[in-house]
């Protein structure tokens, strides 16, 4: 593979910071970059109206096949790409919802330049069989190389459909949030879902629950949990604040994560970024990366999460020696700096 002259990031999952955060830490590192937020690009014209027809027309095909019209104008692709002149394309996320993977290979190919994936969604689509498929066989084949979050999403790519990939897990940036009164002590960030109610009901006395989609699940919860819930998402200064007040910032993988047998989110490395005291349920793929007792702590029932809760909320000495040993291990291996340095960009090069 070639040399590095421009990197062009096309960022798939614009909502959330991983995206505009790599591209700052290229900066960081003198590495020539352009950030593309596909989610703030525009659209094609009658985009909604054309997507529908296209579903219905695709639909009388093939009943059982996943069909997404790209959301965005593919001569505009062309143009960003002559443009920026790029030697290296990364994409973030996904393409297919934005533009054709193919017609990207072709772009990517006329103007001689390398074509990656970061996924950091292939978990994210185990439970829709049809889409799962779609994104399988016509948008992974076209990368020259996947990087991916999962060590587990990595051996599936190469044992099963024989795809050149690498485990690349994510990072974060240092969070310098000042340390307030630690008045929190559990701290769960995440949308509903059934696994992590069921989990969260064990220690209700003690957590506060933000983020998204809680209310469509009241009926399966408790009128105690419920009332320890904030159905609103958060990120960025606010996140960093509730992060620094908390004893425990607690990780729950989602349902389909977890019985994939992976879990290693941005999350855990928000929260060793923040200096905090992190409670991750257990996966093998931890091992790789942390010393767990040492540097992160895991439970692996919701007995075992209820217990260690407890035991780290009444020994502040051990919570903190964690804490301050998986802080340690962030700055050294697992900020955006160090994984870019050290697998991200010689991925990219080699």
């Amino acid at each position: 593979m070639s040399e590095i002259r421009k990197i062009l990031i096309l960022d798939g999952i614009g909502g959330v910071p991983l995206g505009r955060e790599v591209y700052e830490t290229l900066g960081e590192l003198s590495v020539p970059a352009t950030h593309f937020d596909c989610l703030q690009a525009r659209r094609r014209p009658f985009h909604g109206a054309r997507s529908a027809y296209a579903k219905l027309r695709n639909r009388g095909t093939d009943g059982d096949a996943f069909y997404f019209l790209p959301k965005l104008v593919e001569n505009e692709l062309r143009d960003l790409i002559t443009r920026e002149q790029p030697s290296h394309i990364l994409v973030i996320g996904f393409i297919y919802k934005f533009f054709d993977p193919q017609l990207l290979r072709r772009f990517a190919d006329e103007a001689g330049a390398g074509l990656f994936l970061y996924d950091t969604d292939t978990c994210n689509l185990y439970g829709r069989r049809r889409e799962f498929i779609f994104f399988v066989e016509n948008e992974l084949p076209v990368y020259d190389r996947i990087l991916s979050c999962s060590a587990v999403t990595t051996r599936f790519f190469r044992d099963t459909r024989w795809l050149e990939a690498m485990f690349v897990p994510f990072g974060a940036k240092p969070i310098d949030a000042p340390r307030s009164e630690q008045q929190t002590d559990v701290l769960f960030v995440g949308s509903g879902d059934l696994r992590r109610i069921f989990l969260l009901e064990g220690i209700r006395d003690h957590v506060t629950v933000r983020g998204n989609r809680w209310q469509r699940n009241f009926p399966l919860i408790s009128t105690a949990l419920r009332a320890r819930i904030d159905d609103c998402p958060v990120w960025g200064e606010e996140l960093h604040a509730l992060l620094s007040q908390s004893k425990i910032v607690l990780n729950i993988t989602r349902t389909d994560f977890y019985g994939a047998e992976t879990g290693i989110n941005l999350r855990i490395f928000e929260a060793l970024a923040a200096g905090c005291f992190l409670l991750t349920d257990h996966c093998d793929e931890l091992g790789e990366l942390f010393r767990i007792g040492e540097e992160i702590e895991t439970y692996r029932s919701s007995g075992e999460l209820a217990e260690k809760v407890r035991h780290y909320l009444a020994h502040p000495e051990a919570r903190q020696a964690i804490a301050v040993a998986g802080h340690t291990a962030f700055l050294t291996h697992h900020s955006w700096k160090a994984r870019l340095t050290h697998q991200l960009l010689p991925a990219l090069s080699d």
